[in-house]
C-alpha cells in the first residue's frame, strides 16, 4: 500500500511525466554554435526551462540555445514537430516527445540514434528506469531517446473517509473499490448530494485510452502484441470485453461514477471533483498530488495514494506516461545537441525538475535524494509504480489507433454500443490500419 500525504510540493505539471542517466558534458572547448530546443507546457514550466538553458550556456561559454516555445496542447506540439521533421528542417535540433509519439517518430526516421554518442562518452544508462528505456526508447536494436520525466496512473483516496467508514487500507481489487465506494457514497450523500464514489477519465480523448489500458491489463488482457516484428491487435479479447463492461458498469450499474464521465471527464474535471470534496476515489496522474495538498485545497492533508486496483487473479497496471528527449536527424549541430541532452538528464538538473516542478525523474538515483524527498516525499513510494508501468503500443500509426480505441470505448460508455460490439468493430478497424501500414 502506498499512503502518503504531500506536504511541501510547490509546483506542478499539467499531466503526463521520466528522465535519463549519466552526467557531465563534452568539453566546452569542443562546443560552439547554436541549437534550437522546442518545448511546450505550462508557463511555470517554460520559465524553468529558461533557467536550465541559462545554466547550460554558463557552463559552455560561446554556446547559444534558443527556446522555441510550443503550445500547451500535446496534439499541437506533436503537429508542430511533425511539420518541421517532414520538411527535413534542421530546427529544432532537440525536442521533447510524449512517450506515445515515439513509434511514429522512430518509424519515420526523424530521430538521430544515440548509441554512438553513448558509447563515445561511456554514458551510464543504468541509473534510469530500465523498463522505461527498454520498452519506449529502444527500438529495432537502437537507442532513440531518453526519458525526461515519467508518469503512471494512480489511485487517490480520501484517508479521512476510509477511516470514517471503518476501512484501514485502500482497495486492492476493483470489486473492493466498488463496495467501498458505494458505502461511502451512500453515507456522504446524506449531507452532500453531489458526492461520487469514484471519478476517472472517460471523455473521448487520449486519457480514455490510458484508463482503458489499465482496466484491460489489470484483467490479464492486452491491446496487442508483436509477432515477427509486426504488431497484431487483440482489442476484442474476452478479458478486454470484461474490462470494458466493468467500466460501463461503474457508471450505469453501480452508479458510483457520474453520468458525465463519458462526456466531460478529463484530468482536470476529475481532479477538481475530488479536490472539492466530492469524491472518495480518483484515478489520475502524479501531478494532482501537489494540487490536492496546496494550502487552498479543501482536501489538504486528507489524501492518500495507492496502486490502481486489479481484477481477481491479476496484477495492478498503470499506464506509462511521460516525456522523452531526442535529437533531430537533420540537426546541423548534433554534438552540441547531445551535450544539451546530457545536461538535461544530469543528476542536478533532474533533481531541480523534481523539486521545482514536481516532475517524477527518470533517474532512479534521484528518488533517494534527501532534498527531493523533503520537497516531494511521495516520490519514494511511486518508484515501484513507474517500474511496472505499461506503455501504450509503440507503433508508427499510434495516433490513428488511439482514435479508433477512443471512439469505440467511449461509445460503450455512452451506452450506444455493447462492449462486445464496440471492441469487435475496433478490432476490424485496427486490423485495417495495420494492413494499411504494412
Amino acid at each position: 500500500m502506498l499512503s502518503v500525504l504531500l506536504v511541501g510540493l510547490v509546483v506542478f505539471s499539467v499531466v503526463a511525466s521520466g528522465c535519463i542517466g549519466g552526467g557531465g558534458g563534452t568539453s566546452s572547448t569542443k562546443l560552439s554554435g547554436k541549437i534550437v530546443f522546442a518545448v511546450g507546457g505550462a508557463p511555470n514550466e517554460i520559465d524553468y526551462w529558461q533557467k536550465v538553458i541559462s545554466d547550460f550556456e554558463k557552463e559552455y561559454p560561446g554556446v547559444t540555445v534558443e527556446l522555441k516555445r510550443q503550445a500547451t496542447d500535446t496534439d499541437q506540439r506533436r503537429l508542430d514537430l511533425v511539420n518541421a521533421l517532414r520538411a527535413k528542417s534542421s530546427d529544432p535540433d532537440v525536442f521533447l516527445m510524449d512517450v506515445a509519439w515515439l513509434g511514429q517518430f522512430i518509424a519515420s526516421d526523424w530521430l538521430e540514434p544515440l548509441d554512438s554518442y553513448v558509447q563515445k562518452d561511456n554514458y551510464n544508462l543504468s541509473v534510469f528506469f530500465q523498463s522505461v528505456v527498454n520498452l519506449a526508447d529502444k527500438q529495432n536494436g537502437k537507442l532513440w531517446a531518453l526519458p525526461v520525466y515519467v508518469d503512471a496512473g494512480l489511485l487517490y483516496y480520501r484517508t479521512d473517509l476510509l477511516q470514517k467508514y471503518g476501512y484501514s487500507n485502500p482497495p486492492e481489487t476493483w470489486d473492493q473499490l466498488v463496495q467501498m465506494a458505494q458505502r461511502i457514497q451512500e453515507g456522504e450523500r446524506a449531507s452532500n448530494p453531489n458526492f461520487w464514489g469514484f471519478v476517472w477519465q472517460g471523455q473521448q480523448y487520449e486519457g480514455l485510452v490510458c484508463d482503458f489500458v489499465e482496466y484491460v491489463y489489470s484483467n490479464g488482457g492486452e491491446l496487442g502484441h508483436f509477432e515477427n516484428g509486426k504488431w497484431v491487435p487483440t482489442l476484442n479479447k474476452p478479458e478486454n470485453v470484461q474490462a470494458l463492461q466493468f467500466m460501463v458498469d461503474l457508471i450505469h450499474k453501480y452508479k458510483i461514477s457520474p453520468p458525465n464521465t463519458y462526456t466531460e471527464m478529463t484530468e482536470e474535471p476529475v481532479r477538481l471533483t475530488f479536490q472539492q470534496g466530492n469524491a472518495a476515489f480518483e484515478r489520475n496522474w502524479p501531478y494532482a498530488w501537489g494540487l490536492h495538498n496546496a494550502n487552498d485545497s479543501p482536501v489538504k492533508g486528507k489524501v492518500g495514494i495507492a496502486p490502481l486496483p486489479h481484477f481477481p487473479g491479476h496484477k495492478s497496471a498503470a499506464t506509462l506516461g511521460g516525456w522523452h528527449i531526442g535529437i533531430n536527424k537533420y540537426s546541423d549541430n548534433k554534438e552540441l545537441a547531445w551535450a544539451f541532452v546530457k545536461f538535461v538528464e544530469s543528476y542536478e538538473q533532474q533533481k531541480g525538475f523534481a523539486i521545482n516542478l514536481g516532475w517524477n525523474p527518470g533517474r532512479t538515483d534521484v528518488y533517494n535524494d534527501p532534498d527531493v524527498l523533503k520537497a516531494a516525499p511521495y516520490l519514494k513510494d511511486l518508484r515501484s509504480v513507474f517500474e511496472n508501468a505499461v506503455p501504450r503500443p509503440i507503433v508508427p500509426y499510434y495516433p490513428q489507433l488511439s482514435q479508433i480505441i477512443q471512439k469505440y470505448v467511449n461509445a460503450a460508455l455512452a451506452g450506444t454500443m455493447s462492449p462486445q460490439d464496440a471492441l469487435d468493430q475496433a478490432q476490424k478497424e485496427a486490423e485495417n490500419l495495420v494492413q494499411q501500414y504494412g
